[in-house]
């Protein structure tokens, strides 16, 4: 295939931003790297572009040492590269106005179907189109939803609250994955404590469990790793006790599991391998009982345990040793294009570590991500700093790397 030689493409927009950011606030390289955690020479190549964001609590220590939102580096929301993205973006303000409008006890005077009506809905369409990262599906109608379940739960009472009580919660989790995943990280944290105040009145532990685990990653979202600590602590311990994956229900150890795997993530953001360690331990434990399941399309089991594994690692710095986890691993038992797509980023991101040496490699699983999940890929920050590092790092134009960047929307 030919090949031409290419000049380098201008700084990263994130440390473009950050630079400007930087010098409004009238703060030194040196000050701002301190508050950062990492060196001046470091934060000045950031910068400039030589070296990329390529672990996302790079961006939410240097916008806390900015005294700035993660958005305000990222840019996001980024425009849409296509149809689906167009379509997908146009549930945004719908379900932003549901949860504005609305709270679990004042809700417009509007009629509501009978909640039952609206499980399907939920179930076999909302949460399964989530979980094939077509926001553009999930999205549809979504907000009416959300307000006809908030409209049952502060109107009506008996097992019929009951059900739209879970219900919401469920709606609140698409809610959360659309937006966050689209852009809008404040949103996304609506949503999920939407979800989580609709779990705690309905007096189910698993719910609560799932609605605290969305709630802690929602925090991650926009930098409050402390705060996203405290609540996954809280919910831990609220499910050990019943977190029995031999039981005839599973959702309260499906729960438990989870949690301890974005506790993982939260510790590795926080630089903390020992604690990441010990929460993907014991997530490993559980995962081996439990077998695969998928409560809430959140398919824990061994399969997804690997893909957080190398997540986890990845946010370390581990670089390919990531690998290992995935051997001997069956990924296609998960059926989800979440899932796949970013275990494909996390492993571009790994093999992008290596310092260049393969970076062919990672430019496959980019582009394997990409076509699994294209609108979830495309605008997820990182995965756009990885993008940009491979293309920066190579010596020739290829066909792949422009063909990414064509599909990023990135010309």
């Amino acid at each position: 295939m030919p090949k031409t030689s290419r000049p380098k493409l201008p700084p990263a927009d994130i440390g473009e931003r950050a630079r400007m950011i930087r010098r409004r606030r009238g703060m030194s390289l040196a000050v701002t790297a301190g508050l950062a955690g990492i060196s001046k020479s470091y934060l000045s190549m950031l910068e400039s572009g030589e070296r990329r964001f390529e672990r996302r609590s790079l961006i939410n220590n240097l916008a806390a040492a900015l005294g700035c939102s993660v958005v305000d580096l990222t840019g996001e929301p980024y425009g849409p590269a296509d149809r689906r993205g167009a379509e997908a973006l146009q549930a945004v303000p719908e379900i932003q106005l549901a949860l504005h409008d609305c709270t679990l006890d004042d809700v417009p005077d509007l009629p509501a179907r009978p909640a039952t009506m609206l499980a399907d809905a939920v179930h076999d369409r909302m949460t399964a189109y989530l979980d094939q990262c077509r926001y553009d599906l999930a999205g549809r109608g979504l907000g009416a939803l959300l307000t006809e379940l908030q409209i049952i739960v502060a109107t009506r009472g008996g097992e019929e609250r009951q059900t739209a009580l879970a219900l919401l919660v469920e709606a609140c989790l698409v809610a959360f994955g659309v937006t966050k995943n689209l852009g809008h990280p404040d949103l996304a944290l609506e949503a999920a404590r939407r979800g989580y105040e609709a779990a705690r009145l309905s007096d189910d532990p698993a719910l609560l469990g799932w609605a605290s685990q969305r709630r802690a990653q929602a925090l991650q979202r926009v930098g409050a790793d402390r705060r996203a600590a405290a609540v996954l602590e809280k919910a831990i311990d609220a499910l050990e006790p019943i977190a029995d994956p031999s039981s005839e229900h599973t959702d309260a150890a499906e729960a438990y599991g989870l949690l301890h795997l974005t506790a993982a993530m939260n510790a590795a953001r926080l630089d903390d391998a020992d604690q990441a360690d010990s929460h993907l331990d014991e997530a490993t434990r559980l995962a081996a009982r439990s077998g695969e399941r998928n409560g809430m399309g959140q398919h824990f089991g061994p399969a997804n345990v690997a893909v957080w594994k190398i997540s986890v690692g990845v946010e370390l710095g581990r670089g390919a040793a990531v690998e290992q986890n995935a051997v001997d691993v069956d990924f296609g038992i998960l059926g989800s294009a979440d899932r796949l797509g970013m275990l494909h980023v996390d492993l571009a991101r790994a093999l992008a570590q290596e310092g260049g040496i393969r970076d062919w490699e990672a430019v496959q699983h980019l582009d394997r991500a990409d076509r699994l999940a294209p609108l979830r890929i495309r605008q997820d920050p990182v995965a756009r700093e990885v993008l940009v590092e491979l293309e920066n790092r190579a010596r020739i134009r290829t066909w792949e790397l422009g063909s990414l960047r064509n599909r990023f929307g990135l010309n």
